[in-house]
């Protein structure tokens, strides 16, 4: 029996991203994978390694927590947080070794325990006025 959405999606973040286990990335997606960030496509297993590969290039210790879980059907939507310190080039930025807090939302197709669709939006924005230090959005207070 293969997993459920939520565990396949909870494992990706462990294995794939805390433990920095490239090698899983092939094992976990469909060859035909599709990944939407924004209004950037990438398909297949090779072009998310390369992501992944300028990821790890650009941020080390890399942790995230997933946050909250919702499941309809195939798919998950997962609430996360990632923590890393920025200690190298990948955008073109110079490493600053600044630690990053960046929040987001994926939401995942899982077929027979495999991804093979998924959208994510993330806190790019916020990553980059971390690393750049530039002010921060304004704080917004609720009654």
């Amino acid at each position: 029996m293969s997993q459920s959405p939520r565990e396949a999606a909870k494992k990706w973040f462990e294995v794939v991203w805390n433990q920095g286990r490239r090698e899983a990335i092939a094992e976990m997606l469909s060859s035909d994978v599709a990944f939407h960030d924004g209004s950037t496509d990438t398909v297949g297993i090779q072009s998310f390694q390369l992501f992944f590969d300028r990821m790890h290039a650009t941020l080390s210790q890399i942790h995230v927590d997933v946050d909250d879980t919702l499941v309809d059907g195939d798919q998950v939507c997962v609430r996360w947080r990632a923590k890393a310190r920025h200690t190298g080039d990948g955008l073109g930025v110079p490493p600053t070794g600044k630690e990053i807090d960046v929040t987001g939302i994926s939401v995942v197709r899982v077929v027979d325990g495999k991804f093979v669709e998924a959208w994510q939006n993330w806190d790019m924005l916020g990553m980059m006025e971390q690393i750049q230090g530039r002010n921060k959005s304004p704080t917004y207070i609720t009654a």
